[in-house]
């Protein structure tokens, strides 16, 4: 730390020096935080560790071993002293000072053998960067192999080129009967097979992941085990290529365990995860020349789940379905699968749909949804799946089944010819898509009447804006899960960047309905026809991409009247733009999504029509031009660009932040984003959004963040069942929730939890939590407690705890008045 005291951040334990220094400062200047104990024993010794450094550096070189062991001697009596029983005299270096180098084996002609030194000591952390001077990383990575125990490689590259003058030292490694495991990749085809034959050949065991669908392992390392615990790794950028390891330009840094255990720990770990994941198969030859030759192959389309010759799941689809099976083998046949937007939740219910008929007697099948582009895509998966051209009927619109064996069909055709008159057991296997919308009445009556022997639920957000559960069908359980997050983390979708905008519009005074936000009409007028909120938009959008006339965008909106005039707006202003909405013929909305993704329309503005059921890949922006605080829509437009394409690295998501009404909730949609409690949504706010997957970025404008703040602030539940959510939520991130944490974390206060004659165990009970066994009194005592909200003095406070506190003989209680008043509290 230099001698001056300049503005910025530290991280320091304050000595007296360092105290002494902050006097000279403005006290208003300077921040003091307690030292917390998680952090005491790690501080504490690297200060320890840096004053005995630089003590010891200033002793004479011939002299600095006899005293530094001297010293040592001194300090570990003292830590003895004061800390004893944890064998820190024994710690104590040997006179002379001297180390441990090496221990070696004896050869079959019994001469002793020593492992080769690396030539940076395994102790030390250091910086590889190929320079002049230096030792490059092909030189350093094979006076390692010698003194591993198992090598661990993950590599996104392998060529011959790179692994020749490592395959000896290898070669020796995996002849010793140590472990050598490599994962790699097809990955922009750099990988050889020749190179993985080399690898195989010499004992290696190697997986391969053929997920090029995004850069789907780009990590470059090495992970040297060794007993001792001297463990070291190299991570990143050279691959195993010549150039790599030899000439390029590359930097690599080379941890050692001594000095960064955790790193080196979490190194490992990661590399295990990987290894145990389905998403890396064993190398086999002929399995990856096919793969890397379909790759090359490709002719710009995104790489989709289904082939022309067979539907191929993925290893996480795979995972899905499998804990489906398991909850039907634990006799669960009503299953709900939540999994992200462009997951492919359709081709999960395809496949599991053809492995249900080859061993159900019959396999009469309803797929149910509430769009016609739904059910199209729908029917067409499933003929791939089940290999016929001509399987399943519609039912939907005009249009009805002849057979009545496989029905896709919406649910406002059902309701209207009468599922009634279908025998409730007629259909064997009934998938509901978009279950989210099941809590509505005409999802009711149908589910109330079929009684199928396979239920099965799709959708990417269970979570109702309105608090209604669409669990109820499936016993309050997710059979399988895969959320956004998870999705992004696995490299199932696209990485987004969202930027939330301040746009200068009021809504405070547009109507607002209950269950329903805001008045249509009244956001058209806040919106159309005013240029410079049009104008805002249009340069948001120019500054937030690379080149306006190359993106591929939906731009959400209010209405018909509001899509109309921002594509008006934008031709005007040279962008090729389109509105479309529900009541735009078939063939001109389809011609609309054809035209983006090739590029001819830059921009396709809609209401309430590709939420749900759209696959355009192509989309690599978005513009949320309407208010929305529902999770779901807010999850299903953001869902709209994050599908995989090839060339399409991120999505860039803008959402205008205006003035809102209080019945306006942010913080719906950003927990249903980012998880978590309120108070925790905020500190993500307020910490510009630290925990986000790898590829995505969030933030607000200063005045966006401000109104989004208080908004979620103000927005204290209201409702009880919004309280039963809250404590809900918060009992999936905690262990325990008392009383106490709920009222912090809600902004409740005590009286909300205990009025209309309610109280903490209702709540708790209400949200699946456990509460004490219920008593013979047990509903009068809940209601009354809320009475007792007014007592403040300390005596009957004292009195009353001493009285639940005691043994059931209350005359056992100290003080005559204290039994009697225990008794009766509950009336006061």
């Amino acid at each position: 730390m230099s001698d001056e005291l300049i503005a910025g951040l530290y991280d320091h334990i304050l000595t007296e020096a360092l105290s002494a220094r902050t006097l000279e400062i403005d006290p208003e200047l300077v921040k003091i935080q307690e030292l917390r104990p998680a952090d005491a024993s790690d501080r504490i010794a690297r200060l320890l560790a840096r004053q005995i450094e630089r003590a010891l550096d200033s002793v004479p070189e011939k002299l600095r071993v006899d005293v530094g062991v001297r010293v040592a001697h001194a300090l570990l009596d003292t830590l003895h002293e004061h800390i004893p029983g944890t064998g820190s005299t024994v710690e104590k270096p040997a006179e002379p000072g001297r180390a441990l180098a090496a221990i070696g084996s004896f050869d079959l002609g019994g001469t002793a053998r020593f492992p080769q030194q690396p030539l940076t000591p395994l102790i030390d952390t250091t910086l590889l960067s190929n320079a002049p001077g230096e030792p490059r990383i092909g030189h350093q990575i094979p006076s390692e192999i010698d003194s591993a125990d198992s090598i661990d490689v993950v590599m996104a590259f392998i060529r011959r080129s790179g692994l020749r003058r490592l395959l000896p030292a290898l070669r020796k490694h995996c002849g010793a009967g140590k472990s050598l495991r490599v994962l790699t990749t097809t990955y922009t085809g750099s990988t050889e097979a020749e190179a993985l034959n080399l690898l195989a050949e010499i004992g290696a065991d190697v997986r391969v992941s053929y997920d090029v669908t995004t850069a789907r392992l780009h990590a470059k390392a090495w992970l040297f085990h060794r007993r001792s615990g001297l463990n070291t790794a190299y991570v990143g950028s050279s691959n195993l290529t010549h150039s790599a390891q030899i000439d390029g330009m590359e930097w690599n840094v080379r941890v050692a365990a001594a000095r960064n255990p955790d790193v080196m720990v979490k190194i490992s770990a990661v590399f295990e995860s990987y290894w145990q994941s389905g998403d890396f198969v064993p190398y086999l030859e002929d399995e990856f020349r096919e793969e890397l030759a379909r790759a090359n192959n490709r002719d710009g389309r995104t790489r989709s789940t289904l082939s022309p010759l067979e539907i191929r799941l993925e290893p996480f689809q795979e995972r899905l379905l499998e804990l489906i099976e398991v909850a039907r083998q634990n006799g669960r046949h009503h299953n709900l699968l939540v999994s992200a937007t462009g997951t492919g939740k359709t081709v999960m219910a395809a496949v599991d749909y053809t492995r249900l008929r080859q061993r159900l007697p019959r396999a009469r099948l309803l797929f149910i949804a509430h769009r016609r582009e739904i059910l199209d895509q729908s029917m067409e998966t499933f003929r791939q799946a089940v290999r016929d051209p001509s399987f399943g009927e519609f039912w939907v619109g005009g249009k009805r089944p002849a057979d009545y064996e496989h029905v896709f069909a919406s649910v406002q055709a059902l309701n209207s010819y009468g599922a009634k008159n279908l025998p409730e057991d007629h259909f064997d296997v009934v998938i509901i898509d978009e279950f989210h919308h099941a809590s509505a009445a005409s999802y009711q009556a149908i589910l109330d009447r079929l009684k199928p022997q396979e239920l099965l639920g799709l959708t990417a957000t269970p979570e109702r804006a309105d608090g209604l559960s669409v669990l109820e069908w499936f016993d309050g359980r997710i059979a399988a899960e895969l959320r956004l997050w998870d999705a992004i983390e696995q490299h199932r979708l696209a990485p987004f960047v969202y930027y939330g905008i301040h746009d200068g519009i009021d809504l405070t005074e547009v109507p607002w309905r209950r269950g329903q936000g805001y008045d249509s009409a009244g956001l058209t007028e806040a919106y159309v026809g005013n240029e410079r909120w049009m104008r805002l938009v249009l340069d948001q959008l120019v500054q937030h991409v690379d080149e306006i006339s190359e993106i591929r965008c939906l731009g959400f909106c209010v209405s018909i009247g509001h899509a109309q005039y921002m594509a008006e707006q934008f031709q005007q202003l040279g962008v090729k733009a389109v509105a479309v909405w529900g009541d735009t013929p078939e063939n001109e909305r389809k011609s609309a999504l054809q035209q983006l993704a090739k590029g001819d329309i830059n921009v396709v503005f809609s209401v309430d029509l590709f939420n749900e059921g759209v696959d355009v890949p192509a989309v690599d922006t978005l513009l949320f031009l309407r208010p929305t605080d529902s999770p779901t829509l807010f999850l299903q437009q953001l869902g709209r660009g994050l599908r995989l394409q090839k060339g399409k690295t991120v999505c860039t998501v803008l959402d205008f932040v205006g003035t809102h009404r209080r019945e306006f909730r942010f913080d719906q949609r950003y927990r249903a984003l980012l998880g978590g409690t309120r108070s925790e949504v905020v500190r993500a706010i307020e910490c510009d959004f630290p925990f986000l997957p790898a590829g995505c970025h969030m933030e607000l404008t200063k005045t966006a963040r401000e109104i989004v703040l208080r908004n979620i602030r103000d927005a204290v539940p209201g409702y009880w069942s919004e309280r039963v959510r809250e404590l809900e939520a918060l009992s999936q991130v905690r262990t325990s929730v008392s009383l106490s944490d709920y009222l912090v974390e809600t902004g409740l206060e005590l009286g909300d939890i205990y009025a209309n004659n309610r109280c903490w165990s209702d709540l708790r009970k209400a949200a699946g939590l456990t509460v004490a066994e219920s008593g013979s009194q047990e509903r009068e005592l809940r209601r009354a407690l809320g009475r007792l909200q007014h007592l403040d003095d300390r005596q009957r406070l004292d009195s009353y705890r001493e009285f639940l506190e005691a043994k059931p003989d209350p005359k056992a209680l100290s003080g005559t008045n204290t039994a009697t008043a225990g008794r009766h509290f509950v009336w006061f």
